[in-house]
């Protein structure tokens, strides 16, 4: 029997990246998955390589009736959510103070903040009801440390998705719900060719990989109930930052 038997999952950015490992690990431990992100094309190719326990629910996470849509025919088709991983997000190239717009700042902010508050408060509801569930928050390092890398969007962003996610354990912890929000270095998914200066081969080789942090956000769903893994950092052991600020200090 798998560890996740029975429960229902939905994975948002899940056609690519972290989404697409943690959709292959969850159900591979039993559960059943929605698969949810803005191109169906992606997420019925993650599908097919997962099998009968996939499902697909496209729809852009930064539209708030999207979400709502993708939410309530989950509940239509399985009458529960057991765990939520709410991944979707980008970056852009135009992210330093002198190229952002405030379009490109509405984007960042949208995919990776606004998309987070949409999928918690849908699926709160049915958790509450439940008196169970677990809501995993994929953030960032840039949401618990400010660095120019990232841009001020971005970062601004993520830190939102590490508030939101405390907040959400102080008010919900009476009704058996946990969430956990982890913050990743740098991770080799396809964001990375959004990067103002571009990310050799030889480089994402040593970064996180996608189905490391695919192992965690596992590891996190099979926790029992009485135990909530608040806030984690995962980061390569060859941390480009640390290894440059070496370099700065002639060692």
């Amino acid at each position: 029997m798998g560890r996740l038997d029975g429960k229902v999952a939905w994975v948002t950015g899940a056609g690519s990246g972290i989404g697409e490992a943690a959709a292959q690990a969850l159900a591979g431990a039993g559960a059943r998955v929605v698969l949810s992100g803005r191109r169906r094309a992606p997420l019925e190719a993650v599908a097919a390589r997962i099998g009968v326990a996939a499902r697909v629910a496209p729809g852009d996470m930064a539209v708030a009736g999207d979400v709502g849509a993708i939410v309530a025919g989950i509940e239509r088709e399985f009458g529960r959510l057991d765990i939520l991983v709410a991944n979707a997000g980008l970056n852009i190239l135009a992210r330093g103070w002198d190229q952002l717009t405030p379009e490109g700042a509405a984007s960042v902010i949208g995919a990776n903040l606004n998309s987070a508050f949409y999928c918690a408060s849908a699926v709160l509801p049915m958790m509450r009801r439940q008196k169970d569930g677990v809501l995993i928050h994929t953030a960032s390092l840039a949401g618990r440390f400010i660095s120019l890398l990232s841009g001020p969007a971005y970062t601004a962003a993520k830190h939102g998705v590490v508030a939101m996610s405390h907040t959400i354990n102080m008010q919900e912890c009476v009704h058996g719900i946990r969430s956990s929000v982890i913050n990743p270095g740098e991770v080799a998914t396809p964001i990375l060719d959004q990067r103002p200066v571009p990310v050799s081969a030889e480089e994402r080789a040593r970064m996180v990989q996608p189905a490391d942090v695919a192992d965690l956000i596992l590891y996190i769903a099979c926790l029992p109930p009485h135990v909530v893994l608040n806030e984690v950092l995962i980061t390569p052991t060859w941390n480009r930052s640390y290894v440059a600020s070496l370099a700065r200090a002639g060692r």
